[in-house]
């Protein structure tokens, strides 16, 4: 039968935490692997998810899960390394690319949204890695006088970011330092030429506190405790990652400050904050369409959007499986 074929593009499943994600995006590429010759192929866009052995607080596919569908962007670091934002998007861009040569249409799955971004939006990022001597000189003179030098330096850069944001005005006096130029110069962005398709979960607060509970419970039966003790004992309780959402709570735990149910309600309450800034910093993105991800029929609704929204070309072959 003839028609238009499918012009490989990109698919991108947001959403705040435990909105469901990983098991829409693993449904949906279920369904675009049955195309002739199409992949079922997810890019993770989780900032933790990139460093091995951080697996169950970080809510990482399953085993099972990857050997289902072919997953990429999970465990391509240690824990003692950093990930810049540079190297991921290089990464997801080196494999997009690779997948559309092939044919397949990528997802591009997950909850940092800045990843997604440097992504869809194609950011240039100053190729500056972390400098920690720099920064802690940078930090120990305080941020209302590193705030006055980036003024100086880098007025633009300067006015995009807040007075009292010390992170942002120190990696733009880095950036300034270690290349000569201000950051702002550096920075704009370049859209891949590809098409992106966009779309987000979301459901009501008290539903999504639900899921965050129902979440934080099965990673403690699933040995969470006992995952972030390992951790701590081989890397030391100061390892960056240990500080981060589930396991600062449960290291606590571990040290005998709170008991489990209590890290376990703190876990869900700071869950609930991160995911709460997560929805903000979506509902921001004109160009994503939300979809409830309590919906019975959701993956049918989203597929008979993707129908309607995929790109086509105006060859005529055999009909994809979407038609």
């Amino acid at each position: 039968m003839a028609g238009s074929s499918i012009v490989p593009f990109l698919l991108v499943v947001g959403g705040a935490t435990a909105t469901g994600k990983s098991s829409l995006a693993i449904a949906l590429a279920e369904r675009l692997a049955l195309a002739p010759n199409q992949q079922g192929v997810i890019l993770s866009a989780d900032s933790r998810q990139v460093y091995r052995e951080f697996d169950i607080g970080t809510a990482k596919p399953s085993a099972c899960d990857r050997q289902q569908i072919s997953h990429y962007l999970i465990d391509i670091c240690d824990p003692t390394e950093t990930l810049t934002l540079a190297q991921y998007q290089a990464q997801a861009q080196g494999l997009i690319q690779r997948f559309h040569r092939a044919g397949t249409s990528p997802l591009l799955v997950g909850g940092t949204g800045l990843y997604i971004d440097a992504v869809v939006k194609g950011l240039r990022i100053p190729p500056v890695a972390p400098q920690p001597a720099l920064r802690q000189q940078l930090e120990a003179l305080g941020q209302p006088h590193c705030y006055a030098l980036l003024k100086r330096l880098d007025a633009a850069a300067a006015q995009r970011i807040h007075p009292n944001d010390l992170v942002r005005t120190v990696r733009a006096l880095e950036v300034f330092y270690v290349t000569g130029q201000p950051m702002s110069a550096l920075q704009g962005e370049a859209p891949p030429a590809y098409p992106v398709l966009y779309m987000a979960l979301d459901c009501d607060a008290p539903a999504l506190e639900r899921r965050i509970a129902q979440r934080t419970q099965a990673m403690v039966e699933a040995g969470f405790v006992d995952e972030v003790t390992h951790l701590a004992a081989k890397y030391g309780p100061e390892l960056p990652l240990l500080q981060t959402l589930g396991y600062a709570e449960i290291l606590r735990h571990i040290r005998g400050d709170v008991s489990l149910a209590m890290a376990q309600a703190d876990i869900v309450q700071h869950t609930r904050q991160f995911a709460k800034r997560q929805r903000t910093w979506l509902r921001n993105r004109a160009t994503a369409q939300w979809f409830d991800a309590d919906a019975k029929d959701l993956v049918e609704q989203v597929w008979q959007w993707l129908k309607e929204k995929r790109p086509q070309s105006t060859e005529k072959r055999t009909v994809s499986i979407l038609s």
